[in-house]
């Protein structure tokens, strides 16, 4: 055995690209491992447009609408998961999502016919989109506010980490049965909440974090600090989105690269957030949060609009590189935020609302951008990209640190 402060040992510490999160209460660890093994299963909602259209027979623009019902039924589902944390426990909430659309996703192949699908599919965002504002509420009332950066940090990394299996796997499911797909994926999710329903008792989450918080889902609204703040996440959020919307279609029909090409870039972004992202966030968990937040809008805007000069494989991937590095300082930056404004039985209510913003510009960020490249131009519209990013880090740049919150007291 290596002694702890011998050169070896702090090589090999010098190398992990973990280093720093030891010492985080073992629920954080309890809820990343849950939060790793529901996400290694996510391969129903990557694979649901082509479920609609190759395995039930249903057209493309069928196919549309079940995306956009499960959309809209997640921008519902965050403050509502929000309110729920606050009114019964993030803990209940967590469990009840994963418990939920588990169910509702080995329901899924099931149906056979068009309404059926699209109600399973409203149900199923509804439960699957409350775990999000549940778990980082209970992430914030577990993690000392110093440390809430590596706290969001490991969550993202169970996150990543999971995302890189689970559609990748999906697409071999794929090729032999679409009803596999949600049957899997339905299995995680109802592990991932036995997992939680085991590991909680007695040494697990401890019972003063499902303190009942009774509130109304849009409180937070009144503190207006949290409402300038979502003014500068949706923009940022609208660019960083354009990954899944128009970026795909501009490399593959405007540049002529292969699908594969497109593959890749998540391949580099994937890594790049594995190895660096938990270290870069340690590294800079003592700067000012305005700091954070505009250097990482700054960066994800000058990635995508950098997309206007660059043509070529380099430099594709170096700005792929660039808005990577603005992902990983901005998200995790944006959850410290929030959980800094959040009064402590306000918790869920801010984070719904949080999320309930990234998930409306997730709405609005791919059709939009595809909407505007035929209008506008591919050329003009990574140029408007970047300007939508760099409004949201003078947003970001402006947001009061000082002033009190405004968000009366527990009703």
């Amino acid at each position: 055995m290596v002694p702890l402060g011998s050169p070896k040992s702090h090589r090999r510490n010098t190398v992990n690209p973990w280093r720093g999160l030891d010492g985080l209460p073992k629920e954080v660890w309890l809820l990343a491992s849950a939060t790793l093994l529901n996400r290694a299963g996510t391969m129903a909602l990557p694979f649901l447009a082509l479920y609609a259209t190759q395995g039930m027979g249903f057209s493309a623009s069928r196919a549309g609408l079940a995306m956009l019902v499960y959309g809209a039924a997640s921008l519902v589902a965050a403050p509502l998961g929000g309110y729920l944390s606050d009114r019964i426990g993030s803990l209940r909430v967590m469990k009840g999502s994963l418990a939920l659309s588990g169910c509702l996703m080995l329901l899924i192949p099931f149906t056979t016919s068009w309404p059926p699908l699209l109600g399973l599919v409203a149900l199923w965002s509804l439960a699957a989109e409350s775990f999000r504002p549940a778990s980082m509420a209970i992430l914030t009332d577990l993690a000392p506010e110093a440390r809430r950066k590596a706290v969001f940090s490991l969550n993202r990394l169970a996150i990543n980490l999971g995302m890189s299996l689970g559609p990748a796997l999906g697409g071999l499911l794929a090729r032999h049965s679409y009803h596999a797909l949600f049957w899997v994926d339905g299995a995680t999710a109802l592990a991932a909440a036995l997992v939680l329903r085991l590991f909680t008792k007695g040494d697990g989450l401890r019972p003063e974090q499902e303190a009942h918080r009774p509130t109304h889902p849009f409180t937070a609204m009144n503190d207006r600090r949290l409402v300038w703040f979502l003014c500068g996440v949706l923009p940022a959020m609208v660019v960083f989105f354009q990954h899944e919307g128009a970026l795909p279609v501009f490399l593959v029909d405007h540049l002529h690269y292969s699908p594969a090409f497109y593959g890749s870039l998540f391949l580099l972004n994937t890594g790049l957030i594995l190895l660096l992202e938990v270290r870069l966030n340690l590294a800079t968990a003592h700067w000012p949060r305005t700091r954070t937040l505009v250097l990482g809008a700054s960066l994800s805007a000058m990635g995508f609009g950098a997309l206007a000069f660059t043509h070529g494989r380099w430099g594709i991937w170096g700005t792929v590189i660039v808005w990577t590095f603005g992902e990983m300082i901005l998200l995790p930056a944006m959850s410290d935020q929030v959980a800094h404004f959040a009064p402590a039985a306000r918790r869920g209510a801010y984070m719904g609302l949080f999320s309930m913003t990234v998930g409306l510009a997730f709405a609005l960020g791919p059709w939009l951008g595809l909407f505007l490249m035929p209008r506008m131009g591919a050329i003009s519209l990574w140029l408007a990209m970047g300007a939508l990013g760099l409004l949201s880090a003078l947003i970001f740049a402006r947001v009061d640190e000082s002033q009190p919150a405004t968000v009366p007291g527990p009703a």
